[in-house]
C-alpha cells in the first residue's frame, strides 16, 4: 500500500481544514471500498481523513414526515433503530440485508451513498424514497445526486452530513443477491406517497442505480403487482456479467418488483 498520513478529526471544521491543507486527501468513513482499492494501488491518497470520530455526523432522528440519518451511522444502527423500524421498515430491512454482521457494524450510510457502487443497496433506498442528501455546502435531491458508476454530484472536499428520508405511505424492497458478496444482482425499491410512486433499481443498470419510469407509470394507475403483467424492460441499458445477462436482469427487475409489491413494508433478500 502506498504510504499516507492518517487523520482523525473531532469536528467537521477540523476535517475540512485538514482536507484543504493537503494535496490529495480522501475522506474515510466505513472504508469498504477505499481501503481495498488502496491495497491494490488503484487509489493513492496522500492523506486519509477518518470521519468516524465526528459525533455530529452520527445518529438518527425522526418525526411523522421525515427520518434523518447521520452520514457515519452504521448499517446495523439503521437496521435496529426503533425509529426507522416504526416509520420506514423497508429501509431498516434494506440496511439489515447489507453484507454480513461485520460489514453492517463498520459500513456507513454516507460512505455507501457517496461511493455509489452500482450494486449497492442504499442508493436504491435514497432514490426510491426521493430522499435529500445534505452536505456541508448544500441540499441535493436524490434525482440529482447519482450520476453514473461510482460517480455522484459531490464536489471535491464536499462531505455528506446526513440524509433526509420522507416517510412514505408504503415502501418495500426486494433484492436478488449474490450468494458470495451479498451485493445486489438486481434489486428494486418501491415507495408510494402523496407525491406519487417511485421505483428504483440497483445492481442492474450499466450506469448504476436508476428509476424505472415505465413501472412507475403502471403502478401510478394501479398500485398492485398485477399491474406489471405484460410489461417488459428494455435490456439495452442493463448490465451483463458473470451474474447474469442484460436479458436476465430485465426479467429480474419485474420479478423483484412483484415480490416487493406483494410484501409491503418489508425487505426480501433472495438468492
Amino acid at each position: 500500500m502506498h504510504p499516507f498520513q492518517y487523520h482523525r478529526p473531532a469536528s467537521l471544521d477540523d476535517a475540512l481544514t485538514t482536507f484543504n491543507a493537503r494535496d490529495d486527501a480522501s475522506y474515510l468513513s466505513g472504508g469498504h471500498t477505499l481501503l481495498p482499492t488502496m491495497k491494490l494501488g488503484l487509489a493513492t491518497p496522500s492523506d486519509l481523513i477518518d470521519l468516524g470520530a465526528i459525533a455530529a455526523l452520527r445518529g438518527i432522528t425522526a418525526n411523522a414526515q421525515c427520518v434523518s440519518i447521520g452520514a457515519t451511522t452504521c448499517h446495523a444502527a439503521v437496521a435496529e433503530s426503533p425509529l426507522v423500524l416504526q416509520t420506514i421498515p423497508a429501509l431498516a430491512g434494506l440496511a439489515g440485508s447489507i453484507g454480513d454482521r461485520h460489514v453492517r457494524h463498520r459500513g456507513t450510510i454516507g460512505g455507501s451513498v457517496a461511493n455509489n457502487d452500482p450494486a449497492a443497496d442504499y442508493p436504491a433506498g435514497v432514490l426510491g424514497l426521493g430522499a435529500t442528501v445534505i452536505t456541508n455546502r448544500r441540499e441535493i435531491a436524490a434525482d440529482d445526486f447519482f450520476v453514473s458508476l461510482y460517480e455522484t454530484s459531490l464536489e471535491p472536499g464536499e462531505i455528506i452530513t446526513r440524509i433526509d428520508f420522507p416517510v412514505p405511505q408504503m415502501a418495500a424492497y426486494a433484492k436478488f443477491r449474490s450468494p458470495s458478496s451479498r451485493y445486489s444482482v438486481t434489486a428494486v425499491f418501491i415507495s408510494r406517497s402523496a407525491q406519487g410512486v417511485r421505483v428504483a433499481v440497483t445492481g442492474a443498470g450499466d450506469s448504476g442505480v436508476f428509476r424505472a419510469h415505465e413501472l412507475e407509470a403502471a403502478l401510478s394507475a394501479d398500485f398492485r403487482a398485477e399491474a406489471l403483467a405484460g410489461l417488459s424492460i428494455d435490456p439495452s441499458t442493463l448490465l451483463g456479467d458473470l451474474n447474469g445477462s442484460p436479458e436476465y436482469r430485465a426479467n429480474l427487475i419485474l420479478v423483484m418488483a412483484r415480490r416487493a409489491l406483494e410484501n409491503p413494508g418489508r425487505t426480501l433478500s433472495c438468492k
